[in-house]
């Protein structure tokens, strides 16, 4: 039987090889995955949440540097995360933001809770303003309602 921490181990690798179809053998059916972009739920949306990032980033890598191992379910892990901006990306409001050429590194964490040998829940954390700074996005002014 599998520990939590060779199932993330083996997403990982599966994840690196930008195998979608390895990647979709480690969530159970009804997984739910949360990251700052939104919420994925089932085989369905969790594929085309990772096809954006491998399309975006066609050299995607995720680095674990840290590693609670002291906690079985959930595994958490930190993680460096690489990639070059040369695809078509997929932006909050719906605009597809056409490859920068721009590298990217950034930093994340992750908890992965498994049951009965599939993950069930993935909840990524990664700064969303880190990421779109790095592809070339600077703050903008908030309009603000009047009180």
């Amino acid at each position: 039987m599998a520990s939590s921490w060779d199932i993330k181990h083996r997403l990982t690798e599966a994840i690196n090889a930008h195998d979608l179809r390895r990647v979709l053998d480690y969530y159970s059916p009804g997984a739910v995955y949360v990251s700052p972009a939104g919420i994925a739920e089932g085989h369905e949306q969790i594929a085309w949440l990772y096809e954006q990032l491998f399309k975006g980033f066609p050299d995607y890598h995720l680095t674990a540097w840290f590693e609670a191992a002291d906690c079985e379910n959930p595994a958490v892990t930190e993680w460096t995360v690489t990639g070059t901006h040369t695809g078509r990306f997929l932006l909050p409001d719906g605009r597809e933001l056409e490859g920068t050429g721009r590298p990217i590194t950034l930093r994340a964490s992750c908890s992965v809770f498994v049951e009965n040998q599939k993950i069930a829940t993935h909840r990524e954390y990664f700064d969303q303003l880190e990421l779109y700074a790095q592809l070339g996005f600077g703050l903008t002014k908030l309009d603000v309602l009047s009180m």
